[in-house]
């Protein structure tokens, strides 16, 4: 899909608050609210907004504590590594997930509530799994910046 400066707009504006209103989106980026409408659908439906969701403060809720942890694999076999992406998936504490080159093959980014809930985690997705070979962790001392804001410019 290409996208014009009118999409790059509206992108821009709805990363920043996917509360607004059309009328006032459109006010924003200088289009009707039926035009701002009809584009929110479009990209949704292209698939360039993936969801609309609420960024929830994670310390409310008593997640404290973020973690980073580098795991390393016994084995790049395909089904083991398919089965832990899939552990990895379903971990509601595991925020981010990514498969990476160099010394570590998982890269995960989790919210637990003290170090005591992430050793019961490390049992559950690191020691419980045959494929484990290490894994390394960072603890956060505070957070800088978060967030799935993706820029817009060219």
């Amino acid at each position: 899909m290409s996208l014009d400066q009118f999409d790059r707009a509206i992108l821009r504006e709805v990363q920043q608050d996917a509360n607004l209103s059309q009328i006032e989106l459109g006010e924003r980026v200088n289009l009707s609210s039926a035009a701002v409408n009809r584009r929110l659908k479009n990209l949704a439906a292209e698939g360039v907004i993936q969801k609309t969701v609420a960024q929830v403060h994670a310390a409310t809720l008593g997640y404290g504590v973020t973690v980073i942890a580098e795991v390393a694999v016994e084995s790049e076999r395909l089904e083991w590594l398919d089965a832990m992406k899939q552990t990895f998936l379903q971990c509601p504490q595991v925020q981010q997930c990514y498969y990476v080159a160099g010394e570590f093959d998982f890269v995960l980014i989790m919210l637990v509530r003290d170090m005591e809930h992430y050793t019961q985690l490390t049992r559950e997705l690191f020691f419980e799994s045959n494929n484990v070979k290490r894994f390394r962790t960072l603890v956060s001392m505070s957070t800088i910046k978060t967030g799935m804001t993706v820029p817009v410019d060219r």
